[in-house]
């Protein structure tokens, strides 16, 4: 990767020692973007760093919903390369697996907490410090949670549904400088997926059209589209990534 040629554009990806935030990482560096890189776990953290690039990487630890560990990432983004041009809000929370009935109103905000006010909290900050002026491009992982009913997971899909239409929010108040739109996965083989195929992978994915579960990777081209300029002319849209699954809507 660090032979690429520099683009001299910078991204900031939270949530990314692994998984998603990860491969969107890897997809951006790989076009030669510099990004800074946050999470919780710093040593997990200084191993994407060494994966990615010493000399195109560096990480923030600390919680998303943290409003000063936010304004500490930007900050440091903007000490180490001048510039903010990407905003990547991947960071997620899904502590909780069962109905909506009897769900705990504490964890509901923890979710959107993590889910919802870190990322307007990161856009917010990306924009003051450097959008404003000189434009760019953020985008939510959201989730096809978000899109339609997914039972036992509701928490998580009513906020991924708040991040869509934050979303859209953001690429109207942001226009023309900014543009803003999501990427809506389905299943991605990450640990935060984990236990929604583990033991089962075949199964799950013979559902698909595509026959198989999506893999980081496959987000990372995506967040890649929409932070380039083959995406000027595209926000506020929801891109769904999820290998054919919604085909299968209203099939018995």
């Amino acid at each position: 990767m660090t032979t690429v040629e520099l683009s001299g554009k910078v991204a900031l990806i939270t949530g990314a020692s692994r998984g998603i935030g990860y491969g969107v990482a890897e997809a951006l560096v790989a076009r030669g973007d510099r990004v800074a890189i946050t999470g919780r776990n710093e040593d997990a953290l200084k191993e994407a760093v060494e994966q990615l690039g010493s000399d195109r990487a560096i990480y923030i630890a600390g919680k998303a919903h943290d409003e000063e560990h936010q304004a500490v990432a930007v900050q440091r983004t903007m000490e180490a390369f001048g510039r903010v041009d990407f905003l990547v809000n991947n960071a997620g929370t899904n502590p909780v697996f069962g109905p909506i009935a009897d769900l705990d109103l504490g964890v509901a905000r923890k979710v959107f907490e993590t889910n919802v006010i870190s990322a307007l909290g990161f856009a917010q900050k990306t924009w003051h410090a450097w959008q404003k002026e000189n434009g760019g491009a953020i985008v939510n992982i959201a989730s096809v949670a978000g899109i339609a009913p997914s039972p036992f997971i509701a928490a998580y899909g009513v906020s991924k549904a708040a991040l869509i239409n934050l979303t859209q929010q953001l690429a109207h108040e942001f226009a023309p400088k900014v543009r803003v739109n999501a990427i809506a996965p389905a299943v991605v083989k990450t640990k935060f997926a984990q236990a929604l195929y583990e033991g089962r992978e075949a199964e799950a994915a013979a559902s698909y059209p595509l026959a198989r579960l999506g893999v980081p990777a496959d987000i990372g081209g995506a967040a890649a589209f929409l932070t380039s300029e083959q995406s000027d002319w595209v926000t506020g849209q929801t891109l769904v990534v999820d290998g054919g699954i919604f085909l299968n809507a209203g099939v018995g």
